[in-house]
């Protein structure tokens, strides 16, 4: 007996939400891990929208509050959330690759997970840091004030988050980075 498929199987893909407190290296794990999957077509890294303009050290797509909620309100974003007083979202393309078999990997905030959960197949990546590095690390990057530094490190506790990973930043950037890629091969 001959058997034949009648369609092909897809991968399954993935959203990877790397989380964390600001300071904690998010952004600097991602792009090292973008650099040591550089060429591979199963990753796609994506940057968020955001309603601010750009700042030192944080890679975003600036985008104004009108445009945001048009292009919201047309379908342009597989996830969108307000956090802060702005708005963030990840352009649909993320979704398209997902259903393509890839794994994407965004920086997301934590206010954002129960929707990514919900709508993607989804593992979440824990970054932290001690709060004393992270001070160091904002006051580094210069682009708030003292006060809302000290605002960003004085807010409460976020709730638990169920990560299946997480990365105590606090050693060379490169140490998590080649963790995150090592844990994103494991799911591509």
């Amino acid at each position: 007996m001959t058997l034949t498929a009648s369609r092909a199987i897809q991968p399954a893909g993935r959203l990877v939400c790397v989380v964390g407190p600001s300071g904690a290296g998010k952004d600097t794990l991602i792009d090292l891990a973008r650099a040591e999957c550089a060429g591979d077509p199963r990753f796609v890294f994506v940057q968020r929208l955001i309603t601010r303009p750009p700042r030192p050290g944080e890679r975003h797509q600036p985008i104004d509050e009108a445009a945001y909620a048009c292009e919201r309100d047309a379908g342009a974003y597989a996830l969108y959330w307000r956090a802060h007083g702005l708005g963030y979202a990840v352009p649909a393309t993320a979704a398209q690759a997902i259903a393509e078999g890839r794994v994407v990997v965004c920086d997301l905030s934590r206010a954002a997970l129960a929707g990514a959960r919900s709508r993607f197949p989804a593992s979440v990546v824990l970054v932290t840091a001690p709060a004393e590095l992270r001070a160091e690390r904002i006051a580094a990057r210069g682009r708030e004030d003292v006060a809302d530094a000290r605002a960003r490190l004085e807010r409460s506790p976020p709730a638990q988050v169920e990560a299946d990973l997480a990365i105590e930043n606090i050693g060379p950037a490169e140490h998590g980075a080649a963790r995150l890629a090592a844990f994103l091969r494991s799911l591509a």
